[in-house]
């Protein structure tokens, strides 16, 4: 029986012990132990399929790969300890020297760092393409482009990809598409169906949604994911126990968090979409932004996060900062707790003033991430310390 995207982030756990728990126990053990010496070996030859040593799997971790591929409609998938693990590993794993990337231009500033600062030591190069002209990226392509990687929507642009166009280039060339999915999350966007070979996931961010853990996920399909395995185990950048079940718990409640986050930034979006202190404001949907068709067709609502460009560049992005109340000023997002992040001075503070520019992050620009309180409440904190400005 086909399940509801709520009952199945719920019931999806792993088996129950002897001891017939309601709620999956937690698996705090560095290695797990063997009847004898024919079962030990089978096991390390890959010949038996079960847990090893946490570094390789663990039942915690298992059951969020579990709770994620059945939610994005994977066939296999890896938990790691940061989004930033999982996107790593992944490239890691399926590049080799001399091979070459394609990616969106606006991507988040410590992938953009991987790519020109330490891939670039390996021999791997990276082509990039604006956002608002996908159609640059066939030119990008080169003979030897293993992989197009996009995040939709973009941090903090929100720029919207149509992932169904990308994927008709990637199959076309015989290329892995790759798209970073932490801004909508399996309730809203599902990559694979539009044709994506791997979703990456920064479970830190929505999944949690409590700002509590790090934690990291790449789903898809089975050969990749077999070949990230690999080099995912002898690399050690394995997923704690203890926030794989934090994060299972967490994605229990995804879909009623990201109800109420959704229902909060679209107000926010109407409210300020006019403001005079305001000279552009995004949200993937308000009907002006550009992609909005696309954005309609690939997610189910649209996200937690609004970006507002200030006049008066930095100095009034810092007064801003410096005069909200109740918000946050963090550089995480997705947290119950609404966040305000000023991304030029921090989250892309790594790239020059001209790669900012190619990519829409000015001075003046702030990003919010809507949190789960009232909205009234919201709304007169962004209110107040914008007069301000």
């Amino acid at each position: 029986m086909k399940k509801h995207f709520e009952t199945e982030a719920i019931r999806t756990q792993m088996e129950r012990s002897q001891f017939a728990e309601h709620s999956a126990p937690l698996y705090l053990t560095s290695s797990f132990v063997f009847e004898d010496a024919e079962e030990l070996r089978a096991a390390f030859s890959d010949e038996l399929d079960r847990n090893i040593y946490s570094r390789f799997s663990n039942p915690n971790n298992q059951e969020l790969v579990d709770k994620i591929c059945t939610l994005e409609g994977a066939e296999d998938g890896v938990a790691f300890a940061s989004g930033m693990a999982a996107v790593y590993t992944s490239f890691a794993a399926l590049l080799n020297s001399g091979d070459h990337i394609v990616s969106v231009r606006s991507i988040f500033g410590s992938t953009h760092t991987l790519f020109k600062k330490y891939f670039i030591k390996w021999n791997i190069k990276t082509t990039y393409f604006n956002a608002s002209t996908p159609q640059e990226i066939e030119e990008a392509i080169q003979p030897n482009t293993k992989i197009i990687y996009i995040e939709t929507p973009t941090n903090p642009g929100l720029d919207v990809l149509d992932m169904g166009y990308l994927a008709d280039i990637a199959k076309k060339h015989q290329i892995i598409l790759v798209v970073d999915n932490c801004f909508a999350t399996p309730y809203l966007q599902k990559p694979l169906s539009f044709g994506a070979d791997l979703v990456i996931h920064s479970a830190t961010k929505l999944i949690d949604g409590q700002g509590r853990v790090l934690g990291g996920l790449i789903v898809g399909r089975q050969d990749l994911i077999t070949e990230i395995r690999s080099f995912f185990r002898n690399s050690g950048s394995a997923l704690s126990p203890v926030n794989a079940w934090v994060l299972s718990k967490s994605i229990e409640t995804l879909a009623v968090r990201l109800d109420r986050h959704c229902e909060n930034a679209l107000k926010l979006a109407n409210h300020l979409e006019n403001h005079p202190k305001i000279s552009q404001l995004r949200y993937p949907f308000l009907p002006n932004p550009p992609q909005y068709e696309i954005a309609k067709k690939q997610m189910l609502k649209g996200g937690n996060i609004i970006t507002i460009e200030l006049k008066g560049g930095i100095k009034s992005g810092q007064t801003f900062l410096n005069q909200i109340q109740m918000c946050s000023l963090s550089a995480n997002l997705g947290d119950t707790r609404t966040i305000v992040t000023h991304p030029a001075t921090s989250t892309h503070s790594k790239l020059s003033t001209e790669e900012r520019a190619l990519v829409g992050i000015t001075d003046g620009l702030i990003r919010l991430s809507i949190g789960l309180e009232n909205i009234e409440d919201i709304k007169q904190d962004i209110d107040q310390a914008l007069e301000k400005v």
